[in-house]
């Protein structure tokens, strides 16, 4: 078994090379110290960095574990030259490889902030009623996907309009959600005949999706008072006896970049302004690491086709069926598969992509 032992091989390098079993040792015995919650901050940055370590080393030593049980099964078997336990070690074999090819897809994503939750937003385009269907597709295969990887998904801000929506932001939460989804960040295109053209004639719309990082204590932004100005009004709701008669809805601008946020899920403005502060964190967080990009594009020239505002991905329904990525070339002709949430084939395409790309610059 070739990519067996490849495995294994692989598997042992990451202990060694990493020793992730004494990191976590240390950092356990700093949180067993009767004074560890005495300064708050570096407890919650102390508990972020062992979660981020058992994350990624706990699966690897279970299927370090089961390697070795399968080795063992295979070495009984050889000695009793009993060739009826052959379709049961294939078997344990093949869940072991799943695994190995699931929790590699963690190591393509070792950034500081991507075993992090995310925030998403979808904004339509220009187009009228038809980009505001497309947004709201995309909202939905966004959450389709969050719903079958099991992550929690809250929506923060709407801005509905005929025919579907023209933003909306949700927070989710799950690990690895951010690492997963920030190559979704980009102008995402339709092609179809538009449900809304009484000729039935195709149309190309368009839509931007952003994702930035959901940010803990321990990454530090500034934000000056005098930077922020706050706009409060009242939120939207389904009328009636729902209609919010207080200003509860919260509009942070960031004057030095622009950045504007809000939301208005929660009654309290109190919550809103605390959801919209940690948005706005994020969104900074976001804004100096494509800065800090920018500088080192000379570097690693792909790079520009991974930007925020470039087209990333187009989804043809019409006259043939096709999703194809325009960066990885990964391609799929279930339509509605991908529209139902079926996209972790472009998330590990791009995971992959970016990864060879970022060694091609560091060595360029």
């Amino acid at each position: 078994m070739p990519n067996f032992i490849k495995i294994f091989l692989k598997l042992g390098g990451v202990f060694e090379s990493a020793d992730f079993a004494g990191k976590i040792a240390v950092l356990e015995a700093k949180t067993a110290d009767t004074g560890f919650w005495n300064d708050s901050t570096a407890a919650e940055k102390t508990m972020s960095e062992l979660k981020a370590l058992k994350l990624r080393y706990e699966p690897w030593k279970q299927l370090k574990s089961s390697i070795e049980d399968l080795f063992a099964h295979l070495e009984l078997a050889n000695d009793a030259k009993d060739e009826s336990e052959a379709a049961e070690i294939e078997t344990e074999f093949s869940a072991i490889s799943k695994k190995y090819e699931k929790q590699n897809i963690i190591e393509l994503m070792p950034g500081e902030v991507d075993s992090a939750g995310c925030f998403l937003t979808v904004h339509s385009g220009a187009g009228g009623t038809e980009a505001c269907d497309w947004a709201g597709m995309l909202y939905r295969m966004y959450f389709r996907w969050a719903e079958r990887k099991g992550f929690s998904i809250e929506e923060e801000d709407r801005l509905e309009a005929e025919g579907g929506i023209k933003s909306v932001t949700v927070k989710i939460d799950g690990p690895y959600a951010y690492g997963s989804l920030k190559g979704e960040s980009g102008v995402h295109r339709l092609v179809r005949i538009s449900p809304f053209d009484a000729n039935a004639r195709r149309h190309t719309s368009f839509s931007s999706v952003y994702v930035f990082p959901q940010l803990d204590d321990s990454i530090d932004i500034e934000i000056k008072p005098e930077d922020l100005r706050v706009d409060t009004y009242r939120s939207g709701g389904a009328g009636g006896q729902h209609v919010n008669k207080t200003d509860s809805a919260v509009r942070f601008t960031h004057l030095p970049t622009g950045i504007v946020v809000a939301c208005q899920n929660e009654r309290s403005q109190t919550k809103n302004r605390a959801i919209a502060m940690a948005m706005l964190r994020a969104r900074l967080y976001e804004h100096y690491r494509q800065e800090k990009e920018k500088e080192n594009e000379r570097f690693a020239q792909e790079k520009k086709d991974i930007s925020w505002g470039n087209q990333i991905r187009s989804y043809v329904f019409q006259p043939y069926t096709l999703v194809k990525d325009t960066r990885t070339k990964e391609e799929a002709g279930n339509i509605a598969a991908v529209m139902d949430g079926d996209i972790d084939q472009f998330i590990e395409g791009y995971l992959k992509f970016a990864w060879k790309n970022q060694d091609a610059g560091a060595n360029g």
